[in-house]
């Protein structure tokens, strides 16, 4: 092992044991928010304790390491290690009570990701993944689904960022009833994440967005070493600055392609 593959293993390792230790301060409000105020004074509350068991951990760990938790940011970043998280991927879920939520982060050297955690803590699922390095699932080596028919698959795509614009909500209704002309069945929830780490495990067969945003590149990282195919809408390889992408099984990603192509 090469010294920066040490490197990355105990990074991983501190990644994974902070997330864990963050999402038991995630909790539900004690009653369902019903004002604006109440919502967001519940979704900042989640993402602060998260950040606040995070932040000091990852940036020690990695001196010179800098920060950024915006998770719909988008485009290239600044040169140098960036530690980037999703506090609560899917928080509005956790506020309810629902039990789809997660934790997500991934380091992201000169543009590229090296590293990413995914922790589904309701489920007690760790997913992790170095570049090069395959991707796990609790320790358990991933594979991608294995499906060559896209009438067979399970297909998905979600709300990646809160927006009323009314052309990108036509383009996304109409990406979904385009797929569910070809695809077994077409799944739209959030989070991103959760989808994405479905695909990774096999569980999913394609997940699609017409935005790429920070808060994917963790799991974006893990369906590519799982051994997904990821690319952008037309069909060149995914990199953090895409506007859209396609991650897919091999088997059915270039007719999941042709059904999306058209509508980007």
């Amino acid at each position: 092992m090469t010294p920066q593959q040490h490197q990355h293993q105990q990074l991983l390792a501190t990644a994974t044991t902070a997330v864990h230790t963050a999402a038991a301060r995630v909790t539900r409000a004690a009653q369902t928010p019903t004002t604006s105020a109440e919502l967001f004074a519940a979704l900042g509350a989640n993402d602060k304790a998260v950040s606040d068991i995070l932040q000091p951990a990852l940036t020690g760990a990695l001196p010179g390491s800098r920060w950024t938790q915006d998770e719909h940011a988008s485009g290239p970043m600044p040169d140098g290690d960036w530690w980037v998280v999703d506090p609560v991927g899917g928080n509005m879920n956790a506020v309810q009570g629902m039990s789809d939520w997660n934790i997500g982060v991934s380091l992201v050297r000169e543009n590229r990701p090296v590293l990413a955690v995914l922790y589904a803590g309701a489920a007690d699922e760790t997913f992790t993944a170095i570049a090069g390095g395959g991707a796990f699932l609790n320790g358990a080596p991933l594979r991608a689904s294995a499906k060559t028919d896209l009438a067979l698959a399970l297909t998905g795509t979600g709300q990646a960022k809160p927006n009323r614009d009314a052309a990108n909500a036509e383009r996304v209704g109409a990406a979904v009833a385009a797929m569910m002309q070809h695809a077994l069945y077409v799944r739209a929830s959030v989070p991103v994440g959760h989808q994405l780490s479905q695909v990774a495990a096999g569980r999913m067969d394609a997940h699609w967005q017409f935005e790429n945003l920070r808060s994917h590149i963790a799991p974006v990282l893990l369906t590519q070493e799982a051994g997904a195919t990821v690319t952008d809408l037309e069909g060149e390889p995914w990199q953090i600055t895409s506007d859209a992408y396609l991650a897919a099984a091999p088997g059915v990603h270039a007719a999941a392609l042709n059904v999306l192509r058209p509508l980007k």
